[in-house]
């Protein structure tokens, strides 16, 4: 059983700070059923992969009384003969919480930063099964944000009828925390064999909530996914499923957060998030703005690229979380900024569809990926309150492309990239909506792509200008 997780991070032997395991060593320990290894077969500043070499001994599986095969006839020869010590199985997803349990709860003593920081990462694991086949992989892996290669091989090449094996060498490539990377192997590496080594009750649920509650809750599959993490134990997989809903009633801004994140995913692959903050920033630079409301600022991604540009001399980011207005401060660091940094930005908490004196006597507004979260019939109030009233020179909005959406491959026919989303429109709508405002409130509008526009289906965001 081998797994590999490797980086191109600079520099990239920083990994062993992450995994509190240092590359020149190798690391071995027991676990349930035989032994460990942890080692690097390549550590350079450029690249460095670290190993889990898991080697399990059947019989000590039996005499342990854990779960050696699928499902063992007692006093069978499958006892001993089975895909234990090869499969990518629940004994691998325990390996990893012990080989790395620092770095899977984001933890770093010498690199807390870089602990927290999207890198580079790609895994592969040698032998994923999956009864559900390559697709299932790609289900489970995709909505997270990875690029998934699957490679699958004939299970007896001497009898192709019998078709492929269940077995996949899996890689998985992304932008993302080296924690979350290992939570979603350590969850969805049992789902997809659908077989634990040890009993599964009421404590497995508090387990997995534990893991996985920021993302399974807006996963598309997460029915699937509970009921065989919990191998089926119906009583269990209704609790799991309960308070994952229970959750989104008591707190909708935790459905939000964990739809930020799954929306995150399904663009990283076209690094469309940095192409968009970067496509807004041009486009007011070009419209000599040097001060800029930032409407529906969330955690502060774009007022970050703002305050690095010393053209804007004063800076608003405006919310209706006041979570995320907090979390926007931590980032930016907002209470250790230097003085001169800090008075070109204020961070406020508001409603974008009521009139507001704080959003007058800008130069520029943004709304970045902000009108589809508003229900259709409150457009009508954003509109008068940012076009209407406030009536800054320049106003610039970005939305989802609808059409786009068919090339995402794991989106079903009529799902929007976020389950908060009220809306997606097709260009044609936009187009319609951004014309009919600007008309009303005496703007003049024009429209840009964001992102690799597809010959038929345009560009995965579209963005509308208004200028007066």
């Amino acid at each position: 059983m081998f797994l590999t997780v490797t980086t191109t991070h600079l520099p990239a032997t920083d990994l062993g700070f992450l995994l509190h395991k240092n590359p020149a060593r190798v690391n071995t320990f027991d676990v349930f059923g035989g032994v460990a290894h942890v080692f690097y077969p390549e550590a350079t500043a450029e690249r460095c992969t670290v190993a889990l070499l898991l080697e399990i001994d059947p019989i000590d599986l039996v005499r342990r009384r854990g779960r050696g095969s699928r499902t063992p006839a007692a006093g069978g020869v499958d006892h001993y003969v089975n895909d234990r010590p090869y499969a990518a199985t629940s004994l691998l997803s325990v390996a990893l919480g012990k080989a790395f349990a620092s770095a899977r709860s984001g933890r770093s003593t010498d690199r807390p930063e870089l602990a927290a920081q999207a890198i580079p990462l790609e895994a592969t694991i040698a032998a994923l099964p999956s009864e559900g086949g390559k697709d299932l992989v790609h289900r489970l892996f995709e909505p997270l944000g990875y690029t998934v290669d699957v490679a699958s091989e004939l299970l007896d090449s001497s009898f192709p009828a019998w078709g492929l094996s269940r077995y996949h060498r899996t890689t998985l490539r992304g932008t993302l925390r080296l924690a979350d990377l290992l939570t979603h192997l350590t969850v969805l590496i049992p789902a997809l064999d659908g077989e634990k080594h040890y009993w599964v009750g009421d404590a497995e649920v508090d387990k997995l909530l534990q893991r996985a509650g920021e993302w399974l809750g807006t996963h598309p599959e997460r029915e699937l996914i509970v009921r065989r993490y919990l191998r089926d134990q119906r009583g269990l997989t209704r609790e799991a499923l309960r308070r994952l809903t229970e959750e989104d009633d008591i707190d909708p801004e935790a459905r939000v957060n964990r739809g930020d994140a799954l929306e995150a995913g399904l663009e990283r692959p076209l690094n469309l998030n940095q192409q968009r903050l970067q496509a807004v920033v041009e486009t007011i630079r070009q419209a000599g703005a040097s001060t800029v409301a930032d409407l529906g600022c969330g955690e502060g991604h774009l007022i970050e690229l703002l305050l690095a540009d010393p053209r804007f001399t004063r800076i608003l980011g405006v919310d209706v979380s006041v979570r995320a207005l907090e979390r926007a401060a931590r980032k930016l660091h907002l209470n250790s900024l230097a003085p001169r940094q800090r008075e070109r930005l204020s961070l406020v908490h508001g409603s974008l569809t009521y009139r507001d004196e704080r959003l007058t006597g800008w130069d520029a507004a943004v709304a970045v990926e902000v009108i589809e979260h508003l229900d259709l019939d409150r457009l009508e109030a954003f509109s008068a309150s940012v076009l209407g009233h406030a009536r800054p020179s320049t106003v610039v909005v970005t939305t989802p492309n609808a059409e786009y959406n068919q090339l995402f491959p794991t989106l079903g026919p009529r799902r929007t990239r976020h389950p908060d989303h009220r809306f997606e429109w097709t260009r044609s709508e936009f187009h319609a909506w951004a014309e009919s405002a600007a008309s009303r409130f005496g703007y003049s509008v024009s429209f840009r792509p964001i992102g690799d526009a597809d010959d038929r289906l345009g560009p995965p965001t579209q963005m509308a200008v208004f200028q007066r």
